[in-house]
């Protein structure tokens, strides 16, 4: 396999979203002034070297995808494969995405929401890492429009438990019905990178999907926070 053409930031900048700059609050994001259009918008969190965005791009020219991934070099990578690919359709940042969720995205913008493989931080010390929490899921409910879906997956059956809990007690989302996985039909058509390696290793995949009601998004007074178990393999 050929190495991946190293483009300069210059040639990057069309699917780039600008760094915040430290110190300053960070701004509201206007999609139709972001992708000069009006078409529906779905977001990732946590898209990683960006094959779901590179895929979902191409066979849905009609609708725009907004990535977000806090680590630069994954932003960098995924940016070089969707200019290489001409899609005009992406923006990818570079950001903590409980930041740009509460703070940047406005409440009843986002068509689709999308969440897959994130890291379970089994360690004591990073539970606070953990990304999908009960104040994660409120926000994913506000940014989404009533009738708008949130997809999740994980090949961590716990976390997923988890997931699955926590979006229970929401009355902002109903869960739909199962996910029929299909076999793919090249070495791309997988959701993700992990998803292909867990697949390929025969790992168990949770997926779920879940459709936003038209129910106030705050949790319901007094809900319970699970939490995951911690991996007893790791100290």
């Amino acid at each position: 396999m050929s190495r991946r053409k190293k483009l300069s930031i210059d040639q990057l900048d069309p699917v780039l979203v600008p760094e915040l700059i430290r110190g300053t609050a960070p701004p509201a994001i206007d999609w139709a002034t972001m992708f000069g259009n009006a078409h529906p918008v779905e977001v990732e969190i946590g898209f990683g070297k960006g094959l779901f965005l590179h895929t979902a791009s191409g066979r849905n020219p009609e609708r725009n995808y907004f990535g977000v991934e806090i680590v630069r070099k994954y932003q960098l990578v995924a940016a070089t494969r969707l200019i290489q690919a001409g899609r005009t359709n992406v923006r990818v940042a570079c950001a903590d995405g409980k930041i740009v969720l509460n703070e940047q995205i406005l409440a009843g913008t986002v068509d689709d929401a999308h969440v897959y493989f994130p890291d379970p931080w089994w360690k004591k010390r990073h539970k606070k890492r953990t990304l999908f929490t009960p104040d994660f899921a409120e926000s994913l409910a506000r940014i989404l429009k009533p009738g708008g879906i949130l997809h999740i997956a994980t090949d961590v059956l716990e976390y997923f438990a988890l997931m699955q809990a926590t979006l229970a007690v929401l009355p902002a989302f109903d869960p739909m019905p199962p996910w029929l996985e299909k076999e793919p039909e090249h070495t791309l058509d997988y959701l993700t990178h992990f998803e292909r390696k867990f697949r390929m290793e025969g790992r168990p995949i949770g997926r779920a999907t879940y459709r936003r009601t038209t129910s106030p998004w705050e949790s319901p007074e007094g809900a319970k926070v699970i939490e995951m178990p911690d991996d007893p393999d790791i100290d």
